[in-house]
């Protein structure tokens, strides 16, 4: 049974171009972006919850996030919740509502948030180089234990390289289109 599978390898690939486009979108551009809470955890009934089983966020305006909390008295967890996760978000209550104006980012912080992308960028490409190695290595010992010849195997690499310069290529370009809306805001 021959080990190299194609199907695997592309969704393998795949997997990690979807990472990055969601490590992309928690990235701050100025704009809200309900994404942006994503990583909050709220210590509510004795117990870490992430923030959208306790509330509900939206973006009623360009510059503005908004937190429904559910439940009035998890208002001020939701609260320490958010200044917790280090997001340079100020909530302001009112209500049974948090709202969250989005400040102006700075020029040197874009820079930095744009050079994260990149960072982000670099570790999908190594694992999506990591996924090629993989499937090369299995091709490798696939024709040695006679499951296919060198001719498949010749051919099998050159499809798993399409696929890897595929995806490379949409790395790259979610990367870019990222970091061309965290410059020019």
């Amino acid at each position: 049974m021959p080990q190299y599978d194609k199907a695997d390898i592309e969704r393998r690939m795949k997997g990690a171009v979807e990472a990055l486009k969601s490590d992309l979108q928690g990235l701050r551009t100025g704009r809200a972006n309900t994404s942006l809470l994503d990583p909050v955890v709220v210590e509510v009934y004795g117990s870490m919850m992430p923030l959208n089983q306790v509330a509900t966020v939206s973006a009623p305006e360009p510059r503005m996030l908004s937190v429904q909390v559910w439940d009035k008295s998890n208002l001020i967890a939701v609260e320490k919740g958010i200044a917790h996760a280090n997001l340079g978000l100020n909530p302001i209550v009112d209500g049974q509502t948090l709202r969250l104006p989005i400040p102006d980012l700075t020029q040197e912080r874009r820079k930095e948030l744009a050079k994260l992308a990149g960072q982000y960028a670099e570790k999908a490409k190594i694992a999506i180089r990591n996924v090629r190695r993989d499937a090369m290595e299995s091709l490798k010992a696939d024709e040695k234990k006679k499951e296919i010849s060198e001719d498949e195997r010749k051919r099998s690499e050159d499809e798993v390289q399409k696929l890897t310069d595929t995806y490379v290529k949409e790395t790259d370009e979610a990367a870019a289109k990222k970091e061309q809306e965290i410059l020019t805001q």
